[in-house]
């Protein structure tokens, strides 16, 4: 414990307040020494221990220095040793270069990896794929709107794309007047086709052509005047005579329209044009009886 190299093996900066005592001992600095210590300090009196002394405080002031004030190079991982994985050498230019897209990525025109696949400016319209046409669809209602002269060729190709559509209106035209009517309308339009497919076919016989495709088309495109109708109903007043009269008008007019189309679509027509018209009569009449009460 009394060997001054102990104390510099265990505190460098308490030795070196310790060697500076040894080099210029003196009462004060041996009362210091005394106060960190709890004994004497042991004295050097010689010229040649004080200069040994004072070199290795210099060295080891200068190593403290270093190590506690000067920092440091930060920490490289190692690099890899195999080129193609740049993300293991944490090089940032290396990895960004070899990751990044030289150009745009392309495109191939054609749709499909064969060599007969066409591009996309070949390709038909959307609504054409779905089986809607719209020319088919105005010219289709134009027939309807004039009960006189009526082009049943028109109708000889079916779709429920314009009748849709009819319903769709006729159900907001409701909905503006306070009454939620889409799924009674919907249901109606159904019942209703089956209705007139079983009485054509009772009529018919075997001879009838008429099928249950063909009967809900003409349905849906014949209800365009209860469509106006209900547009109508919301600047009239309900309950009136005037209402009455719209009706009776607009139904007599969806039942000409439909009952000379599936006469002329369907064989054997001609010979129960009145049964019929009467069903087609009970059809609009029931659904005018929404737009009224």
């Amino acid at each position: 414990m009394d060997d001054p190299t102990f104390m510099l093996l265990v505190n460098p900066m308490i030795s070196s307040f310790s060697l500076r005592i040894l080099s210029q001992p003196s009462s004060t600095h041996r009362r210091l020494f005394q106060g960190f210590f709890g004994q004497p300090p042991i004295l050097m009196g010689s010229q040649s221990h004080g200069s040994i002394i004072d070199r290795y405080l210099d060295d080891l002031m200068s190593i403290m220095f270093f190590n506690l004030w000067l920092p440091t190079a930060p920490f490289q991982p190692p690099r890899s040793s195999n080129p193609s994985l740049p993300f293991l050498s944490f090089d940032v230019n290396s990895a960004a270069a070899s990751t990044s897209f030289s150009a745009a990525p392309q495109f191939p025109s054609t749709i499909g990896g064969g060599g007969g696949a066409t591009g996309f400016e070949d390709e038909p319209p959307l609504l054409e794929e779905l089986g809607i046409n719209t020319k088919q669809i105005y010219q289709k209602t134009l027939s309807i709107l004039n009960p006189f002269r009526i082009n049943h060729h028109l109708h000889e190709d079916a779709d429920l794309s314009g009748p849709f559509l009819f319903l769709m209106a006729f159900g907001l035209f409701q909905l503006l007047a306070g009454k939620l009517h889409f799924g009674i309308i919907l249901g109606w339009v159904t019942m209703a086709s089956m209705f007139l497919y079983v009485i054509f076919n009772m009529l018919a016989g075997k001879n009838g052509n008429l099928d249950m495709y063909k009967c809900l088309s003409l349905i849906g495109y014949c209800m365009l005047p209860i469509v106006m109708l209900s547009a109508l109903s919301l600047f009239v007043p309900q309950g009136g005579m005037v209402i009455m009269i719209l009706t009776g008008v607009f139904v007599i007019w969806a039942t000409r329209v439909c009952t000379r189309l599936v006469v002329e679509l369907a064989n054997c027509g001609d010979e129960h044009r009145g049964l019929i018209a009467y069903a087609c009569f009970l059809i609009y009449m029931l659904f005018s009886m929404l737009v009224i009460f």
